[in-house]
């Protein structure tokens, strides 16, 4: 096939006369001329002249006016991908020169980002969802790169977080031209994520590329959503479009499937069952996906007067709210499960991890109806054990909850009576009195070494809070190894102000989810916060300097414990049961000797930073500084010494 320059790629006609001038003899400045006369070499003779002079033989220049990569990248802009992130790779470089040169501004919808690792391309994919609600693409190269994001792809997976993930490739071996190519190449590409993921292809050619593109998409985002694996085959994305296809390739059109709500008659028969209970219960897993599923809870909460248990997956309910977290599952005598993966484990109690054996006890009462909305019904796998143990349940709706809670709040409305509605108000009250009680008891509790060095996560807490309270704030961090305090102190209202933790509990997940997170919020101009673990950081701390490189604004408290805390507990236990002491406990499990210094990482990565942090009355100036670094578009890190949880 006659390759041709034309179109955009006739920068190459130049390639030519570029290597001529690259040999022509420089002229010199006055102190070069000096010192070359200081350290003078033989003259060429006429044969080295020669060759030093002529013009270069007449070079092959490899082009073409429409390859593959164009028409991929056709399709992909229209799936209307505000971002894609990634780690540069060779499998795809055809992709990545059309998204960032063919059709359109350059480098716009999607934006490249890059990455200095596969698991933060992912990981930011993944907090990115959870602010805006659509998905990011990510490239990946290889079977190398595929591994390097696995993690990161199997925490959105346990998350129910749509990531659109293109892979690179090289199919056919006769392409494959050097040791590097080979190892990078594999015979099915996607099969070592396929356990978790939710589908994935290999097109093998541009239209079924095109046609599986936007399947993907649309499956993605289906709930249950999934991460899906789009395969693009390097020689595919290389070589020109085929002349037979041109003219006849189109892009298919994108057609969203409505989320699954649940049977008509399955919805009246549980609202039959909340209306009628005396003590009624809603259990929060991922119950609410968008700013309108945060207000169905509130409103059916509400209408029943019914508490709300937070597994806190997401932003479900406003934490100062008289109903959240007001009741007691013993007391409940319907539950209500609102998309609920670990929905056995929320009924149960077994024996903690620090002591001998495993005993198990129901934690509900006799009789206790349970109702559960699961969209996770819909789609499930048997390798990765991210679903729980089986829950019995006695009315199980296979929907998804948000879709299906406007129906559900209907149907109750036409069952409430005068007098149920009385018998509702009347222990609404007595929930406002409980959430009053357990407020005051966090309170009480936060003051508790409030001005010990390390500094106390709750002292952390607070005084973020009170640099926050006025300002339009999204905490991007999940705050397990924090002891929840945010979710203790703060005042949580809006849908994007909570995301959520890990999916799967990957470490290495937070730092890069939370950038991606910031920049879904930038365009919004909210203050994004990022209570970052220390080991959690280390893991691919690069991704600071992602933040920095693309100027996304995110405040990053660090939570310097110097340790792998949890796990140097349980080593601590370990020990205790052995009768061995824990004095070695440290060994394995802490990050000390030398101490790791952030503030300084931050600055070798181009970030704000001040710090590390150990006298609690340094902490409030700090955070004043660095807010207002992120308030003109900035990344900034205040490195904290804190206590371990």
């Amino acid at each position: 096939m006659k390759r041709t320059g034309t179109g955009r790629r006739n920068f190459l006609k130049g390639a030519a006369a570029g290597a001529a001038a690259l040999v022509a003899e420089p002229k010199l400045a006055k102190g070069q001329q000096q010192q070359a006369q200081r350290g003078t070499a033989p003259l060429p003779n006429a044969a080295q002249a020669a060759r030093e002079t002529s013009p270069p033989p007449q070079a092959a220049v490899y082009t073409t006016d429409r390859p593959g990569s164009d028409f991929m990248a056709e399709v992909i802009k229209s799936l209307g991908f505000e971002y894609v992130a990634a780690n540069p790779g060779s499998s795809f470089r055809g992709l990545h020169e059309s998204l960032i040169n063919f059709k359109g501004s350059p480098n716009q919808s999607p934006e490249l980002l890059t990455c200095c690792h596969e698991e933060s391309s992912v990981a930011m994919a993944h907090g990115y969802f959870k602010i805006e609600g659509k998905p990011m693409m990510i490239m990946a190269h290889g079977t190398v790169g595929l591994q390097h994001a696995s993690m990161a792809i199997y925490n959105a997976y346990a998350d129910r977080v749509p990531v659109y993930i293109l892979l690179g490739n090289i199919a056919d071996e006769t392409w494959r031209r050097s040791d590097v190519e080979w190892t990078h190449s594999v015979q099915d590409a996607a099969s070592m994520v396929r356990d978790f993921t939710k589908w994935d292809d290999s097109p093998a050619s541009l239209q079924h590329f095109a046609e599986s593109a936007v399947r993907a998409y649309k499956i993605a985002m289906t709930p249950p959503m999934e991460p899906v694996v789009l395969v693009a085959d390097a020689v595919m994305q290389e070589e020109p479009v085929p002349q037979e296809d041109r003219g006849r390739l189109r892009v298919p059109k994108l057609n969203l499937s409505q989320p699954p709500a649940g049977d008509a008659a399955a919805v009246e028969e549980a609202a039959k069952m909340l209306v009628a209970a005396d003590h009624p219960l809603i259990i929060a897993g991922r119950a609410a996906r968008t700013p309108a599923g945060l207000q169905s809870m509130i409103e059916l909460a509400e209408l029943l007067q019914a508490p709300v248990q937070d597994r806190r997956f997401r932003m479900n309910f406003p934490t100062r709210h008289p109903l959240y977290g007001s009741g007691n599952i013993a007391d409940a005598d319907v539950i209500l499960g609102l998309d609920v993966p670990d929905l056995w484990y929320a009924m149960h109690s077994m024996t903690p991890v620090n002591k001998i054996g495993m005993e198990t006890r129901t934690i509900t009462k006799p009789g206790t109806k349970v109702i559960h909305i699961f969209a996770g019904d819909l789609f499930a796998k048997s390798n990765y054990q991210d679903f729980g143990r089986y829950a019995e349940v006695d009315l199980s709706i296979a929907a998804d909850s948000e879709t299906t809670l406007p129906a559900l709040i209907e149907a109750c409305k036409k069952l409430i009576t005068a007098d149920r509605k009385r018998a509702f108000d009347e222990r609404g009250k007595k929930f406002a009195e409980t959430a009053e009680r357990n407020r005051q008891r966090d309170l009480d509790a936060a003051a508790f070494g409030f001005d010990a060095s390390p500094i106390s996560t709750a002292r952390v807490s607070a005084e973020l809070w009170n640099q926050l309270k006025g300002e339009d704030w999204s905490l991007v961090s999940d705050v397990t190894f924090f002891s929840y305090w945010p979710l203790r102190l703060w005042d949580f209202k809006k849908h994007y102000q909570y995301i959520g933790g890990h999916g799967a509990y990957g470490v290495g997940y937070q730092a890069p989810a939370s950038v991606g997170a910031a920049l879904a919020n930038r365009k919004y101009g909210r203050i994004s916060v990022n209570i970052q673990c220390d080991g959690d950081l280390n893991y691919a701390p690069g991704v600071l300097w992602t933040a920095a490189h693309h100027k996304i604004p995110l405040l990053t408290v660090m939570h310097n414990n110097r340790a792998y805390h949890q796990e140097l507990m349980y080593v601590q236990d370990m020990a205790s049961r052995a009768e061995r002491g824990i004095d070695r406990a440290k060994i394995g499990t802490t990050i000390t000797d030398p101490n790791i210094d952030y503030a300084t990482m931050a600055k070798a990565y181009g970030m704000y930073s001040s710090g590390p942090i150990s006298d609690p009355k340094d902490l409030a100036p700090a955070l004043k500084t660095a807010i207002q670094v992120v308030k003109r578009g900035e990344p900034a890190l205040i490195d904290v010494v804190t206590q371990p949880r």
